[in-house]
């Protein structure tokens, strides 16, 4: 299904989803949305039919699954997922997925919550590239302006980091993993990400194509969504309401899916 007009965001809607979820989500779902507003020049992008709305079962509460997608000429999928499973488990998941023909991070962003704590916050521009065309997935980094931009930011201070999963040799050094243990530390980890996407998205519309590195650039966006796949959790959860084929449908074209080669 195509979104609304992006102009015409969700969180204006009085049944909207994120209205009856945590707070920071609603806070944070609005936060990128305006982000891109401001900063990008949003057109639709086209979900699978059966995915922009899903209602379903899980252990006897009701879960729904609310999408929205943009796309701009520089990336190919801006994705902004809101979840809800009864009064217990809250979710936000955003991933922007650049063009391969642009050399730019990919920026994710997840809230976890439930009973009223967010459990895990997570926010990240993670490096798909090298300093080289020919470099390998193993010298990955941010390109060089991003670091400049990264490193003028003011510093964060958060009680309780948590540690990355196994699979999270995918993130950068500017990853920022936390259990938010008060208002102050979900306000400062809102701007956090404010800050993370108004430089992504300004160094997204100041960097010219560059298809000598789209191979590599494919290849480190094709890992980023295979380690991400591996998220277990999420998985199960899926599983549990939809099915493992419906799961394996969403996760790999909708969550996580890959550019055409």
């Amino acid at each position: 299904m195509f979104c609304s007009d992006p102009y015409e965001m969700s969180a204006k809607t009085p049944t909207s989803l994120r209205e009856q979820q945590h707070p920071l989500i609603f806070e944070l779902a609005n936060t990128i949305e305006s982000v891109w507003q401001e900063y990008l020049p949003l057109s639709p992008y086209q979900l699978p039919e059966d995915f922009g709305y899903v209602e379903g079962r899980l252990e006897g509460e009701k879960l729904v699954i609310e999408n929205s997608c943009y796309q701009t000429p520089q990336f190919r999928k801006l994705h902004l997922e809101l979840a809800k499973v009864g009064n217990n488990l809250d979710i936000l998941h955003c991933v922007m997925f650049p063009h391969p023909e642009y050399n730019l991070p990919m920026f994710g962003c997840d809230l976890v919550g439930g009973r009223g704590q967010i459990s895990a916050a997570i926010v990240d521009l993670s490096p798909v590239s090298s300093d080289s065309p020919k470099g390998t997935l193993r010298e990955r980094s941010l390109p060089p302006a991003y670091q400049q931009s990264l490193q003028a930011l003011p510093e964060t201070h958060f009680s309780q980091p948590r540690e990355l999963p196994e699979w999270g040799s995918i993130f950068s050094d500017y990853c920022i993993f936390i259990r938010p243990s008060n208002a102050e530390e979900e306000k400062q980890f809102c701007d956090r990400v404010r800050r993370f996407l108004e430089i992504h998205a300004t160094q997204a519309c100041q960097t010219p194509a560059t298809p000598e590195w789209r191979s590599q650039i494919l290849a480190g966006q094709r890992h980023y969504c295979t380690q991400q796949r591996q998220n277990d959790k999420t998985r199960r959860v899926l599983e549990k309401a939809f099915g493992e084929d419906w799961a394996e449908r969403y996760m790999n074209s909708v969550l996580f899916d890959l550019p055409d080669e």
